[in-house]
């Protein structure tokens, strides 16, 4: 669906403000600011949270532990995608340090407070519940074997590994900072089974063809260009067997609330998503028939994001 006149030009000048290096610095420290602020008000102590992430319930103020975790998974031969050397989400390091990785879990809980009316800091838990339950209705059978593409800290991997049990669940992520916290995590939070970490790129991951029934990709896409998530849909199939499935679950680029959202807060947005007007303009659906998959299932799982379910014969 094109963007009304109006939509186009406030595209533009967002765009334009953005290209001024001091007022790029400016919105994304004022939409840092707001997160942090969100978060206090709906009773989540960023600050003392992420504490007690750094110093991992010791009298450290950063555990020398993380270091060594980091250099366990971190893989030495890879290269990192020119895309992902970038700023992201008002961190000048963008995914690869310490900081935005302490802080995901945080912000994640700010991000999604108010997708339904009280959510507050269940809203997060309540979105990838949301997604869990369009792949439950629409798959015929449990997955056997899952990898959860953009892992992050083990956030969506935790949650598909509660949502099916008897699966072996990997997941694979671009930062091996973020890979030392799912790691933790998981060691301090019940699972059914272990959860296998991988330091890679979803585009080329190294793993074996026709090894998975799932491959999920939970608020991945829009923090990718164009030419790299047309990369990991491809990749995605190969790693697929017959008749798996590609999950695709983010922001939903029909949704009222982008398309009427004030200036300003759209100029934040977009200073901690570099590659959104990428991701906005990709026809995801036609994308993944062009790669090889049936036409996908798409549903609304809230106001602001969507979910695509693709399988292949």
């Amino acid at each position: 669906m094109p963007l009304a006149p109006t939509a186009s030009l406030t595209h533009r000048l967002v765009n334009q403000v953005l290209a001024i290096k001091p007022l790029w610095n400016w919105a994304r420290g004022r939409a840092r600011t707001m997160m942090i602020k969100r978060a206090e008000g709906i009773g989540v102590d960023w600050m003392g949270r992420v504490q007690e992430l750094r110093s991992r319930h010791s009298d450290d103020d950063f555990s020398p532990l993380w270091q060594t975790d980091l250099e366990a998974l971190r893989n030495p031969n890879l290269t990192y995608p020119a895309y992902y050397t970038t700023s992201f989400h008002a961190y000048d390091e963008g995914n690869l340090g310490w900081q935005p990785a302490l802080e995901v879990e945080v912000a994640a809980l700010a991000v999604h407070a108010k997708l339904w009316p009280g959510a507050g800091p269940q809203g997060d838990a309540r979105l990838r519940q949301s997604y869990h339950d369009v792949l439950t209705y629409h798959l015929s059978q449990p997955p056997r074997a899952i990898l959860d593409l953009g892992c992050g800290v083990g956030l969506s991997s935790e949650t598909l590994q509660v949502s099916y049990p008897e699966a072996k669940v990997a997941g694979i992520d671009l930062s091996p900072y973020f890979l030392a916290v799912a790691q933790y995590r998981q060691h301090h939070s019940p699972s059914p089974s272990p959860i296998t970490w991988h330091h890679g790129a979803a585009e080329h991951t190294g793993l074996p063809s026709a090894s998975y029934d799932l491959v999920s990709a939970c608020l991945v896409f829009h923090e990718l260009p164009q030419s790299a998530a047309r990369a990991i849909i491809g990749e995605a199939r190969r790693l697929l067997r017959p008749g798996g499935h590609l999950a695709i679950m983010d922001m939903n680029p029909a949704s009222p609330v982008y398309r009427t959202m004030p200036p300003l807060l759209k100029t934040l947005l977009k200073s901690t998503e570099p590659y959104l007007d990428e991701y906005f303009s990709l026809n995801l659906e036609a994308t993944l028939v062009e790669l090889g998959f049936e036409q996908p299932i798409v549903v609304c799982n809230s106001a602001r994001h969507r979910t695509l379910l693709a399988s292949i014969n």
